[in-house]
């Protein structure tokens, strides 16, 4: 039997969590109002490497791999990570800004990081995610849902939606229905 997703003092409970120094305070005025959906791979298409934490918490050795290279002055996290067998790694907790989104808009307002969750999902544009991955993300969306009242299922967007022209993800292989409520 699955342990069930709970927030407690903005860290799920059931996820492994790894600090990333990668993110600060919310501006005081925003309110978590937004979930930015990603899809991420260290290296790109390859999967289970560990690269991605290594990247969120500004270990990673950008000498391993010459893609690497273009990687080496960046500074990113996202809230949350779900790897391709469901693993869940929590970098920031939910009222500190993660570095995720960029550039970006959201319904007349800049600046996403401001007021959404970020949440990777271990995979590509172009491969398909496994149904584990569907199934922990929309655990995690419901407990979110439920711990923070200004968020809705109307306001759970990808990173092309806030970024478009800029970012693809999660990409054309990402099933929507799969999170539907």
């Amino acid at each position: 039997m699955a342990i069930p997703i709970k927030v407690q003092q903005h860290k799920l409970t059931s996820a492994n969590f790894v600090a990333s120094p990668n993110c600060d305070d919310r501006p005081s005025a925003s309110e978590l109002d937004l979930i930015v959906i990603h899809n991420i791979s260290l290296p790109p298409g390859q999967f289970g490497t560990g690269c991605i934490q290594q990247l969120f918490t500004n270990t990673l050795d950008c000498s391993r791999h010459e893609y690497f290279a273009s990687l080496s002055q960046l500074k990113v996290s996202s809230h949350l990570l779900i790897e391709r067998d469901a693993a869940l790694t929590q970098f920031v907790p939910f009222n500190k800004r993660a570095w995720h989104a960029g550039e970006s808009y959201y319904e007349g307002r800049n600046a996403c990081n401001d007021f959404s969750i970020g949440i990777e999902l271990e995979g590509t544009d172009d491969d398909e995610f496994t149904r584990q991955q569907y199934q922990r993300l929309k655990e995690v969306l419901i407990c979110l849902l439920a711990t923070y009242p200004r968020l809705n299922s109307q306001a759970i967007v990808g990173h092309s939606d806030i970024a478009p022209g800029r970012k693809t993800d999660p990409g054309p292989k990402f099933d929507w229905q799969q999170i539907k409520f």
